[in-house]
């Protein structure tokens, strides 16, 4: 576990010892991330975005009646029996009202079919993107910040073969997330006349995938698409691959996207690496989260920091027009963001809680864009294709 996620366990801890001071009940809510495991570069980032949001709320007067409004981490650890042991624990023992996460699509399923629906709490994740995640039958209880994958494999696929990529080969790991998303892509690419030359899953966590990487570039193919994480598996497969000469360019999902890679293999060696990630609309809100972001000493460019911010943001906005009664948040999630009312930025708490204290209607503009969920909790996305310059990534061009 690295020093941030130590930082962030702890920061649970304090925040635990905090919540037992009597006064007013604080308002939990649960922020479970991959913490340890196959993402944990990617999740302090995030936790550090909800916790922005959180930050605002209590620095603006707090929730209802002037509560504080805390953040309880857990670590979902990216997979099933995580994501179910941190969602049980936040909500049989911390008794949050709402949760932030996991981020992985296998724990986001795991928790959500074995605590969140069955105890009626509402669910938000800022990163599980598996399609598998619209058709839960989750009593509308389950949310999410940041589109399907569905809509990410195929945007790729597009703009691969719009840039010239006629034949690829795919290497995806064998878990929710990364099935989902090469399905959709397999079926995209082809669609446009592509052509898949090798298509094989992998298990996470052995020590070489030369003999899948050699079986996969059998099919002639010089570009690898992965998908993986870049803090786990996939950089293996992408250091292996280099290091044997089996592909000469390489396309990676939003999972590889991480620092990881830049930093174990050197930017020297990735000129043919690429990664698709979702990324915010320009707009004032995407600007006014930049700022506050930056200023508490966070990363913008972080991935998935945007859609992680706005999950936590809308819970507390929805926990406040619900007056506090889990049984209304998920309806009140829909009604303080679906197209209609007055404009609220991303920080706007006092302004927000004025509003909902008068009975007028308001519309959450997040920093990832209008989050107007639909009839399955999803919401549609903007998505880039990054290139490696220096030590961080760099947009190339959107994706359609």
């Amino acid at each position: 576990m690295n020093s941030k996620a130590l930082a962030l366990v702890g920061g649970l801890m304090a925040a635990t010892a905090l919540a037992a001071a009597p006064a007013k009940a604080d308002v939990k809510i649960g922020l479970l991330g991959g913490v340890s495991g196959p993402i944990a570069a990617m999740a302090p980032s995030m936790v550090e975005a909800a916790q922005l949001a959180i930050s605002q709320v209590n620095a603006q007067g707090g929730i209802l009646d002037g509560e504080q409004l805390v953040g309880v981490v857990g670590d979902s650890a990216c997979n099933p029996q995580g994501g179910t042991d941190a969602a049980t624990k936040a909500v049989n023992i911390e008794g949050v009202t709402a949760i932030v996460g996991p981020h992985c699509s296998g724990a986001v399923l795991a928790a959500a079919g074995s605590v969140t629906i069955p105890a009626g709490v509402v669910l938000v994740t800022p990163s599980g993107t598996s399609p598998e995640i619209t058709g839960l039958d989750d009593n509308d209880t389950v949310f999410r910040t940041v589109p399907s994958d569905d809509y990410q494999g195929r945007a790729l696929a597009r703009t691969l073969k719009e840039q010239g990529y006629d034949k690829v080969a795919v290497a995806y790991i064998n878990n929710d997330y990364g099935t989902g998303l090469a399905n959709s892509f397999k079926s995209e690419f082809e669609a446009q006349g592509g052509e898949i030359a090798g298509y094989a899953a992998h298990e996470e966590g052995k020590a070489s995938y030369r003999s899948n990487l050699a079986e996969l570039s059998s099919g002639g193919a010089e570009t690898l698409v992965i998908f993986d994480y870049g803090d786990g598996t996939g950089l293996t497969l992408l250091r292996q691959a280099l290091e044997n000469g089996f592909f000469t360019n390489f396309i990676g999902g939003d999972g590889m996207k991480s620092d990881a890679p830049i930093k174990e293999l050197g930017a020297e060696n990735l000129t043919t690496f690429f990664a698709s990630s979702p990324v915010g609309e320009k707009s004032d809100a995407l600007d006014t989260f930049n700022e506050a972001f930056k200023g508490a000493g966070g990363d913008p460019d972080a991935i998935f920091v945007t859609t992680s911010y706005d999950a936590a943001f809308l819970l507390a906005l929805a926990v406040e027009k619900a007056g506090g009664d889990k049984a209304g948040v998920a309806a009140a999630l829909r009604e303080v963001s679906n197209g209609e009312g007055e404009a609220i930025l991303p920080g706007e708490w006092e302004k927000a809680k004025k509003l909902i204290a008068d009975g007028t209607a308001i519309d959450y503009k997040g920093a990832a864009g209008d989050q107007n969920f639909d009839e399955a909790g999803d919401v549609p996305g903007t998505y880039a294709l990054f290139k490696v310059e220096g030590d961080a990534f760099a947009v190339v061009s959107e994706m359609k």
